[in-house]
Parts: structure tokens; sequence; C-alpha cells
């Protein structure tokens, strides 16, 4: 991927019940983009029930129309990240799509970092952030470090995946395969990200991760308590499907 194709993106944004964050957000889309040109910007709105959907539509319309290429999708019924993202994938127009937390937790201009280095070289590849590469500067919580692990461990137990940071909320796909791959994905929650892997390796789609810069921001949707349990549960019903 070089500079000129950098600009053929789709950027893509699940989101559900951000009122809170959405503004700062925007804001930072908007410095990102501000020296861009041709890159369509996805919001999908996971059915949230707070005034995300108002922010998004005054600001889109005022005051960031002129900025970058919006589209913007939303339902009613809250089905989940991996639902939202695969709406936006199969929505998306532009050879290159990634996908980014709508927290920012890795500013978009990552992308441009990794193109500097020279990273993105195949079409034939998903490129992964990692928040577990050698390279990457993470600030987060000694309990989240713990609990991302265990979750690799267990993915890695069940389905011999190698991959250091399935989870991480910024990934980019090329066209070439990511159509095809995203309409066979049926786990909508938080799990969706390790049937994802699974897919591209029956694909025959490599998967390379890169380094990052990521932020833990307040407000995640992900309930330690409550949410990682039922993604154990979904991993293993993933597992048994395969059977």
């Amino acid at each position: 991927m070089s500079k000129k194709t950098l600009n053929n993106l789709s950027i893509i944004i699940p989101f559900y019940n951000e009122q809170h964050r959405l503004l700062e957000s925007l804001k930072t889309l908007n410095n990102y983009f501000i020296k861009k040109n041709n890159i369509e910007m996805i919001f999908v709105n996971d059915g949230s029930t707070d005034k995300s959907d108002l922010i998004i539509c005054i600001n889109s319309a005022k005051k960031y129309k002129k900025i970058f290429k919006i589209k913007y999708i939303k339902y009613k019924k809250n089905i989940g990240k991996g639902f939202a993202i695969k709406k936006g994938i199969l929505n998306s127009k532009k050879e290159w799509m990634l996908i980014c937390d709508a927290d920012m937790s890795v500013n978009p201009n990552q992308i441009d970092k990794w193109v500097k280095k020279n990273y993105i070289k195949y079409k034939n590849i998903a490129y992964f952030g990692s928040r577990n590469h050698s390279l990457s500067k993470i600030k987060t919580s000694i309990t989240r470090r713990f609990l991302g692990s265990l979750f690799n461990f267990i993915i890695y137990f069940l389905f011999k995946i190698k991959i250091k940071d399935t989870q991480c909320g910024f990934k980019l796909f090329n066209r070439n395969y990511a159509l095809n791959v995203f309409k066979k994905l049926k786990s909508y929650r938080f799990s969706f990200d390790v049937e994802l892997v699974i897919l591209l390796k029956k694909n025959n789609i490599n998967i390379k991760e890169l380094p990052i810069e990521w932020v833990h921001k307040e407000g995640s949707k992900l309930n330690i308590i409550y949410d990682i349990p039922k993604m154990i549960i979904d991993i293993i019903k993933i597992k048994l499907e395969q059977k």
C-alpha cells in the first residue's frame, strides 16, 4: 500500500451508545482526514438507545460533510459488534477496509505509520493491530493484560491459533477477499474476531500482526464480569460447530 492507495480506503466504525465519546472521536477523525481525500467513512450504529444517532447526524451534516465522505448505517436492535462490522464491510466501496473502534483507542493515523514503515505490501494478507507486538506501545491496566493473556491461551488451546492478539479493534483488509470472508461470519458478539481468524485461515488468507500505539479508554462496552464468560461460551460454540 502506497500513500496514493491509502486514499482508496473505507474506515468502518461500529458503535453502540457512545454519546459521551463521539464528539471527541469526530475531532480525532477530522484531524486525520483534513489532509486526505477520497476516503470513505462508514459509521454503523448497532441499535443505540442514547443520543449517538443525533450526534452523528448533526455533525456529519453540518461540520464534517466537506472533510470526509460519510455513510451512516443504523438499525433498531442491538445485535453485536461483529454484525456491525460485517454490515460496514459489505457496504464499503473502497479497495482497502479498516475497522477502528469508536473510542479511538488506536488513532487512525496508525495506518499512515504502517505505510511509512512499508508494512503493508500485499493484497492477499489481513493486517491485525496487535497489543502484544514487541514494538507496540500500550497503556492499560494489569487486570486487562492478564485477561487478554488468559483469553489468548484459551483460543490457542481450542483452535491452535497462534495470533498473539485476536481482539484488537484495529484491523485492515483488502477487497480481494474481505467481502467473501465477512459474508460467512456468523458470530456477532465479542467473539466474532475468533471466527474471523478461522474464516481467513479457511480462505488461505494469512494474517500479519503489526505494532500499534493503544490507550485504554474508560467506558468500554466490554464488561469483564459478564462478557468474558459469554465470550468463552461463544468460542466453545464455534469450536463445536467445526466438528
